[in-house]
């Protein structure tokens, strides 16, 4: 169907069902694209933008400021979607305000420094190692550190009981 073959009466009627389809469509298509190239930062400015615009817009038809509400909710809406969508791009973390003061930016002093805390942690870094051993010809008593200061308290006293 073409607009020649429309009757007068339906073309208005048309254009408003056209608009009401198409422009959710395209602002949607619009700020996908945005967001994908420029950020979420952009899309933030592009949100406040375009409600600024609808509410500073004088409506001179009936049900004006509903009408404002339904556009400031088209907007709002559109863009939570495509902020949410997996194809839009995230900013990058502001990390000037993370940086410690003094941190090289060389990648060689980086590295020097990442392997001298390595380094540095070395013996708690590691997991203790668990050894087991076979040996045959019996088990050994397992005993314990309190054990092991009491037998050599018990030898020392034996040992000056001796010397006197």
């Amino acid at each position: 169907m073409s607009l020649q073959t429309l009757h007068p009466e339906q073309v208005d009627e048309t254009r408003i069902q056209a608009y009401s389809t198409f422009g959710p469509l395209l602002i949607q298509a619009l700020a996908q694209k945005l967001g994908h190239c420029q950020g979420m930062r952009e899309l933030d400015k592009l949100e406040q933008s375009l409600v600024r615009l609808v509410e500073e817009t004088d409506v001179a038809a009936p049900h004006g400021e509903e009408m404002k509400e339904f556009a400031v909710e088209l907007v709002v809406s559109t863009l939570r979607n495509v902020r949410e969508h997996p194809d839009a791009k995230q900013d990058l973390e502001e990390i000037d305000g993370r940086r410690a003061e003094g941190r090289s930016e060389d990648p060689d002093t980086l590295e020097e420094q990442l392997q001298s805390g390595l380094e540095d942690s070395f013996p708690a870094s590691d997991p203790p190692a668990v050894v087991s051993t076979a040996i045959t010809g019996g088990s050994k008593d397992i005993v314990g550190t309190d054990e092991v200061l009491r037998r050599k308290k018990e030898a020392r006293r034996r040992h000056t009981q001796t010397a006197d």
